[in-house]
């Protein structure tokens, strides 16, 4: 149970953020890009901050924590399901793309690459939907979740007596979700951007002071106690399966490593390795994060926004994980993870670790900080859905010119009307639930192959875009019914196939883009890729333009960033357990990468298209 002091420390990081709200608010509403992007003048190193504590969420937290619990220093390889590598290739070259053609949204970026006419409506309208539909269902589900979240610390009981109104049960963790929706709401929608950065920075400090001291405590429990896991737990390696033995220790783990689909391990990694690199390549999806690439001043800074996001972010997050992970592992016996149901249920290691372990004080501080990520987490999804209303639906059919009041407004009002929507899907949760994700699933899977092909390929046009993403919506939407027992990750190739297919098909099926939209785009972003007929025209305009024959270059940059991140998550995993030898090894290739990335990427990326 939270004591005052506890209570006390969450109440002051809520009120710190009315204050955020209120002083950024003049600057905000002065114009649309000082609203939904900071004015592009925020610094880097904040925006990384920012994006960080964005992805420092509690839902990820629990599953990561669960995951080590479970597979031990394996669980390192299991996000790349996401796939956080993904951030490597926005660090090397995609962001320092995206930031070059100088627009406010990921819609508004497809008229720079298909123009305006038919085939650039279609792929432009494809994009708002895609946006506002995963926009609308995180922010539903992060509503719930950290209802359900709170409701563990708080229960009911202790403050019903205060509420001057009945609320059933079923609807407590609703009741938490919109109290603590409204304060995200207020620094968002009074703040924008610049409100949502400077709130994140505190989060990301409130986080990184609870990590350390919950590293801490795990690290001399670690010290104090034998540590009975299974062979294999402490090495990142693997064999054909995974072969790791529950069974004399905790047999139930053994249980949900069969339910994770996990046990044929090399062909999930490579399968997962397959998938994220396309997704990869594809570049950000139209949410927060690239709304933070768009925000920075200059694309050499969203280069390193993007690459600070794994320095911080990792080694920090992973400690507390780590730590969380130490504790469950040696003190299971006192953990309470039994269900209504009467079944365990692993993903309550982290809140029940929190009330065993964490002390008075630290456990409000913790508490602010996992409330705060949700809210971090909510305004950024809450700014790019705002942005995607105002920018590409409103101003975009909008024949009048719009006055500062109007856009402040607008801003309001859709925030609001996002948010009753977003509330109001929380309630219906358990019904939508299964819609919901269907929907996601269905739109990241349509997503990749239409998304590389824009980057790379000149022919390819905005009906290829349109019937590409259409493609691979269909099936998504119909195999996860067809294979219900198997991971989605392995039908990923049969929405491959109908993407591409999708793609060829509608981009024959029409004429190529404008000539001079593709001179402009080529020109503005300077991609690599097979773009000769557009370069050898350009030619004749611009004799001093250069071909970009960075390629091999930022493959082996991406290539060391991955080991780089990788070895930021297994070093504070193997610091925490007390194994010195991988210590050093994780230390070594930490400085090896480091001294790459400093002569191969950091060192040219002040180099600016011709």
């Amino acid at each position: 149970m939270l004591q005052p002091i506890d209570i006390s420390i969450i109440l002051i990081y809520l009120l710190s953020t009315i204050v955020i709200g209120l002083v950024v608010r003049k600057k905000a509403q002065s114009s649309k890009d000082n609203y939904l992007l900071g004015g592009k003048s925020i610094p880097w190193y904040l925006l990384g901050l920012s994006n960080a504590s964005g992805m420092f969420d509690i839902s990820g937290t629990i599953w990561l924590v669960t995951l080590m619990f479970a597979y031990g220093i394996k669980s390192a390889w299991i996000p790349w399901l996401w796939p956080v590598f993904n951030q490597i290739f926005l660090m090397v070259y995609l962001s320092k793309w995206l930031r070059r053609s100088n627009v406010t949204t990921g819609a508004e970026w497809i008229k720079t690459r298909f123009g305006v006419g038919k085939g650039g409506s279609l792929s432009h309208t494809i994009v708002v939907v895609f946006a506002l539909l995963s926009c609308l269902g995180f922010l539903a589900y992060g509503f719930i979740g950290l209802g359900k979240f709170v409701e563990i610390f708080i229960p009911w009981e202790i403050i019903s007596d205060y509420v001057p109104f009945n609320v059933p049960a079923n609807y407590v963790a609703h009741f938490y979700g919109i109290i603590f929706t409204l304060f995200a709401v207020f620094y968002s929608l009074l703040g924008g951007m610049s409100g949502i950065v400077w709130a994140d920075v505190i989060q990301f400090t409130i986080m990184t002071v609870s990590a350390f001291v919950i590293a801490y405590i795990g690290f001399n429990a670690i010290g104090e106690h034998t540590l009975n896991v299974p062979e294999g737990w402490m090495s990142p390696f693997f064999g054909w399966e995974l072969n790791m033995d529950w069974s004399e220790i905790i047999p139930q783990v053994n249980e949900k490593i069969k339910s994770d689909g996990y046990g044929l391990f090399t062909i999930f990694f490579m399968m997962m390795v397959f998938k994220g690199i396309l997704v990869s390549l594809a570049g950000p999806a139209p949410n927060y994060d690239m709304q933070k690439i768009l925000s920075t001043k200059s694309p050499e800074e969203a280069s390193k926004m993007s690459g600070f996001v794994s320095v911080v972010l990792m080694p920090i997050r992973y400690l507390m994980i780590a730590g969380f992970a130490a504790l469950a592992l040696i003190f299971y016996d006192r953990l309470d993870l039994i269900t209504a149901a009467g079944t365990i249920d692993f993903e309550l290691i982290l809140p029940s670790a929190i009330k065993e372990f964490v002390p008075v004080g630290l456990m409000g501080l913790l508490l602010a900080g996992l409330l705060a990520a949700f809210m971090s987490t909510f305004a950024g999804t809450l700014n790019a859905a705002q942005a995607y209303l105002i920018n590409d639906i409103y101003l975009k059919n909008t024949k009048t010119a719009t006055s500062q009041s109007q856009v402040k407004i607008l801003n309001y009002g859709s925030g609001i009307l996002v948010v009753i929507v977003s509330v109001i899907l929380g309630f219906f949760v358990q019904d939508v639930n299964s819609i919901l994700q269907w929907l996601v699933s269905a739109l990241f899977g349509s997503y990749v192959v239409a998304n590389i092909l824009k980057w790379h390929w000149w022919r390819f046009n905005g009906h290829g875009f349109f019937w590409g993403m259409v493609a691979g919506i269909i099936p998504a939407l119909i195999l996860p019914s067809v294979f219900n027992e198997t991971l989605d990750l392995y039908y990923f190739p049969i929405l491959l196939l109908t993407s591409i297919l999708g793609c060829l098909i509608g981009t024959y099926s029409a004429p190529p883009t404008e000539e001079s939209v593709l001179k402009s785009f080529y020109s503005d972003v300077r991609p690599w890729g097979f773009w000769k007929p557009i370069h050898d025209k350009l030619i004749l305009e611009k004799p001093n333009l250069k071909k970009n024959s960075n390629f091999g270059r930022d493959m082996f940059n991406v290539l060391v960033g991955i080991v780089a991140q990788t070895a930021l998550v297994i070093l504070p995993m193997y610091i925490i357990f007390r194994r010195q030898t991988p210590i050093y090894i994780s230390i070594i290739i930490l400085i090896l990468c480091g001294f790459l990335l400093k002569k191969f990427w950091w060192n040219n990326l002040k180099e600016k298209p011709n």
